[in-house]
């Protein structure tokens, strides 16, 4: 990646993931967060002036109504913030010549009924809304611009960090969970690959050097959603007696069909940005945050 001062553009700036990018690349880059108060990406004509005003060498695009139960209740607002305002902020960087990064999903392939990993070319069966304005939304990018890098991330997780946004996460949950001597429900039947949230921020530069297209983004994993929680909590030394008592299998949940929405992440390692295994990934977490 050159290291030349280049000018961003990042929507969903307060974000988990947003906060942590322009805190990462805010030192060496000229960076403008349009936040929802500044920017209602749903406006084409507000979209289109404040790109032509700014003229970014990149736009990142991560701003998105994401929360699935939300989204389904919602399904007209969320249609209009997860596809139209993207398309608003793809058709202004096409008119301006500013490179794009869309921040996409692996819940597209949420309604799949073959197992995990899919690779890039896969068919995505969403069965949410969110998953189907992602998809949707890639499919009108496309169409909309050519310089284009569309990231389908797996779920984030990470630490609660002063003035950044923290989501629900893997690895936060069962820790405050253990700590607050909670029950912890989780499915036996999903399986997803888990990202620690700075191996990619910390990498986020090297996508402006990779070719255009479509990325499955993030860290491979084969264990359940109930075998990583249970990982994290030995990991953090709760005994045996200890696991047994907080943990609880989630044996119904996904019973008919499991949950798989694993991404293979092949030519995204090939083209630059390499992931470390799930586990391997909890492990360097909790060792940053001196935890282990």
């Amino acid at each position: 990646m050159s290291f030349f001062m280049k000018k961003l553009l990042i929507t969903g700036g307060n974000g988990f993931l947003g906060s942590r990018i322009i805190r990462a690349l805010g030192n060496n880059h000229e960076i403008y967060s349009a936040t929802s108060d500044k920017l209602d990406i749903t406006n084409e004509e507000s979209v289109y002036k404040l790109v032509k005003e700014l003229k970014p060498d990149y736009i990142i695009h991560g701003a998105a109504v994401a929360e699935t139960k939300f989204c389904d209740e919602n399904p007209e607002f969320a249609y209009n913030l997860n596809v139209n305002g993207a398309l608003n902020m793809a058709k202004a960087a096409e008119a301006t010549k500013s490179k794009m990064v869309f921040f996409s999903t692996e819940q597209i392939f949420n309604g799949n009924f073959v197992k995990g990993p899919f690779k890039e070319e896969d068919a995505a069966v969403p069965n949410t809304q969110y998953g189907k304005t992602k998809l949707e939304a890639e499919k009108k990018l496309l169409d909309a611009m050519d310089e284009l890098w569309i990231l389908r991330l797996t779920w984030m997780f990470g630490m609660p960090e002063r003035g950044l946004k923290t989501n629900p996460n893997i690895l936060w949950d069962t820790i405050r969970s253990a700590y607050m001597h909670k029950k912890i429900l989780a499915p036996v039947n999903e399986y997803r690959g888990m990202t620690y949230v700075y191996d990619f921020v910390d990498q986020i530069e090297n996508v402006f050097d990779m070719n255009y297209g479509i990325y499955h983004t993030g860290s491979e994993n084969d264990l359940s959603r109930y075998d990583i929680v249970e990982y994290i909590l030995k990991k953090i030394g709760v005994t045996q007696e200890g696991v047994d008592h907080i943990l609880i299998p989630d044996k119904d949940k996904y019973l008919e069909k499991s949950r798989d929405v694993r991404l293979d992440t092949k030519k995204i390692n090939n083209s630059g940005l390499v992931f470390p295994s799930t586990v391997d990934a909890i492990d360097k977490a909790l060792k940053e945050y001196s935890m282990v």
